[in-house]
């Protein structure tokens, strides 16, 4: 489980900083998402991967196509190794991203992230979803998202633990599927409306779990991914 584990980053820079050097040996994977984004720019990013991380950017680009192409070519130079666009964007959008990302590794040498289409929020219902104007649950509008991401030629996606069993068999042994709203035993969901264990989690199919203040917020943040990582 420990490479699949991504350690969420949403503090920052100064705590997520010293997150990150305790880290260090424990875990692979860092997220760096809108908060510390927002706050640093893509420097963080180049501190991270500096200190030898593979780091995840969550920032969900949702715009015209032009738009998160330009967004793509910028966040593959500051050397993500994965990033995020929704799903809800289109799939002339998606293709954006995929562009700029394989333009940009080419262009500056570096591998090409993986761009990850986010189907429906881990804090989002059924009732949610329809106050939105989308009458289909959560489960079925994540297969409509999923197969259009697929069409655009994505690596993979960003769905709940719940759908991550459709989403594997939708993209193969070799599709990302990468879970948010997983919680550890015990731990309280939070704003999270579709959860699970890292356990059932990756049993469902996920290839990496996202946990954040489970994490973050632990007194003792490596032993809270060693107990995490020893759960049965």
């Amino acid at each position: 489980m420990r490479d699949a584990f991504i350690v969420a980053l949403d503090t920052d820079a100064h705590t997520a900083l010293g997150l990150a050097r305790a880290l260090s040996g424990h875990v692979t994977w860092l997220k760096v998402g809108m908060t510390l984004h927002y706050a640093e720019g893509p420097e963080i990013v180049r501190r991270l991967t500096d200190m030898g991380f593979r780091v995840f950017v969550d920032l969900k680009l949702h715009d015209i196509p032009h738009q998160v192409e330009g967004a793509a070519r910028e966040v593959t130079r500051s050397g993500a190794a994965m990033f995020t666009v929704h799903a809800s964007g289109g799939e002339a959008m998606m293709e954006a991203a995929v562009r700029g990302a394989c333009e940009a590794s080419r262009e500056c040498g570096a591998d090409t992230p993986d761009v990850l289409a986010v189907t429906v929020l881990t804090s989002m219902d059924a009732s949610a979803l329809q106050a939105t104007g989308v009458d289909r649950g959560p489960a079925t509008h994540v297969e409509l998202l999923g197969r259009l991401a697929r069409r655009a030629g994505v690596q993979g996606v960003v769905c709940s633990p719940q759908e991550a069993a459709a989403m594997r068999a939708l993209f193969g042994p070799d599709g990302l599927v990468v879970t948010p709203g997983v919680r550890p035993r015990g731990a309280e969901a939070g704003d999270q409306a579709r959860t699970a264990t890292p356990k059932e989690a990756l049993a469902f199919g996920a290839s990496h779990i996202v946990i954040g203040r489970p994490v973050t917020g632990a007194a003792d943040p490596v032993a809270a991914v060693e107990k995490i990582l020893a759960e049965e």
